[in-house]
C-alpha cells in the first residue's frame, strides 16, 4: 500500500481550473469574460537534433523589442510582455479571450550549448531560437562490428 500525503485543499491550481470548466459550461464563459492576467504563458516546443537544440516559442501580437531572452547555465529563460490595445472610445467590450501582460518560461536544456553562438529570430509571432551543442554534448555513434 502506498501512502499518500494529506492536502486538505488539494491542488488548488487543478481546483481552480475544474471550476472554471464548470463555470463555462453553464454560462458559456469565465466569470465576467475576464482571464485574470497570471494565466498568460506562451506556448513552447523544444526539439532536438544532431548539432542542435531548437526552441519555438509562440507570441502572437507581441513586439520583439519586448522579449528577453538568456541562458544562465543550461537554464534558457523568455521573458517579455504582451501589451493590451487599448479601448477605443465609443467601443464596449463583451468578452476578453485574449492575454496580456508579463511573462516568463524556463527551461532546463537537454545538453550543454555554445553560448557564444546562440541565434534567435522573431517571424510572425514565433520566437525560434537554435542553441548549438558543444562538441561534448554531440552524441557520438559507436559501431559494433560483427564476428
Amino acid at each position: 500500500m502506498e501512502l499518500i500525503p494529506w492536502r486538505p485543499f488539494g491542488d488548488f491550481d487543478s481546483f481552480r481550473r475544474e471550476m472554471d470548466s464548470v463555470w463555462e459550461r453553464f454560462m458559456g464563459e469565465k466569470p465576467f469574460g475576464l482571464r485574470p492576467r497570471e494565466e498568460w504563458s506562451p506556448s513552447v516546443d523544444i526539439s532536438e537534433t544532431k548539432d542542435s537544440i531548437v526552441v519555438k516559442a509562440e507570441l502572437p501580437g507581441t513586439d520583439a523589442k519586448d522579449i528577453d531572452v538568456s541562458i544562465t547555465g543550461n537554464v534558457l529563460t523568455i521573458k517579455g510582455e504582451k501589451k493590451e490595445e487599448q479601448e477605443e472610445k465609443d467601443e464596449h467590450r463583451h468578452y476578453v479571450g485574449r492575454y496580456y501582460g508579463t511573462f516568463r518560461r524556463s527551461f532546463q536544456l537537454p545538453a550543454d550549448v555554445k553560448t557564444d553562438k546562440i541565434d534567435a529570430a522573431f517571424e510572425k509571432g514565433v520566437l525560434k531560437i537554435t542553441l548549438p551543442k558543444t562538441e561534448q554534448a554531440k552524441k557520438k555513434e559507436i559501431q559494433i562490428k560483427v564476428k
